[in-house]
């Protein structure tokens, strides 16, 4: 998945962020700051629910944030004072406030998703589009366990493929044994553990406009 933004691309295969096609250079926690910021805006996200993705289960100084958020204004030529791409929420947090947008292909017919979850039995087929995943009644794939917070994650799906982010959660989301504690790409068979329930990714490759089954 890319999200293109000026003249900007993050792109979370690659874990790259370029410039009209020239890369710069992101430390992985900046990189991981960035793509957080920028999947969840204009969202405001607080500084203790970014030190939680970032340094799960860590204490860390309030500074080693500040830090990023200065490395990445850098990084993108962006001032504190004006700021095009990356806002401060005084006393609170930051947001990414600049105009962005997924790369995406051609969308696949309904009955023909790119991807899907299997859990239970279930077959759930996964749209473009955002996914969050929780107790919630309101989310888009509701899990009705005890042990699921109400907004526990989210899956952001594009023709390329499908990112898992978690939430603040008691009992955590896992790709396989572990623990998600920044946005990372699904690969198909990938193993999803949200709470109790576990459940499979599956997706369908793409090359180029040619459309090819994984078996």
């Amino acid at each position: 998945m890319r999200i293109r933004f000026g003249p900007f691309t993050l792109d979370f295969d690659t874990r790259q962020l370029t410039r009209t096609g020239r890369e710069i250079h992101l430390e992985p926690k900046a990189f991981d700051l960035l793509a957080a910021l920028a999947l969840d805006r204009p969202k405001v996200l607080s500084k203790a629910a970014l030190q939680e993705r970032l340094w799960p289960a860590t204490f860390v100084a309030e500074a080693n944030l500040s830090n990023l958020v200065a490395e990445l204004r850098e990084a993108l030529g962006d001032a504190a004072r004006r700021p095009v791409y990356i806002r401060t929420a005084h006393g609170f947090g930051y947001a990414f406030c600049g105009d962005a947008a997924v790369t995406e292909a051609r969308e696949r017919a309904p009955d023909d998703p790119s991807c899907w979850l299997e859990w239970d039995g279930r077959r759930l087929p996964l749209s473009i589009g955002t996914h969050v995943i929780g107790r919630d009644p309101d989310v888009e794939i509701r899990l009705d366990q005890s042990t699921v917070s109400r907004r526990h994650a989210r899956l952001v799906v594009t023709t390329e493929g499908a990112v898992l982010e978690a939430f603040v959660s008691k009992n955590g989301t896992f790709r396989g044994m572990e623990r998600v504690s920044a946005p990372i790409q699904l690969a198909d068979g990938d193993a999803i553990r949200v709470g109790s329930v576990l459940m499979t990714f599956r997706l369908r490759a793409f090359f180029g406009s040619a459309e090819t089954q994984l078996l």
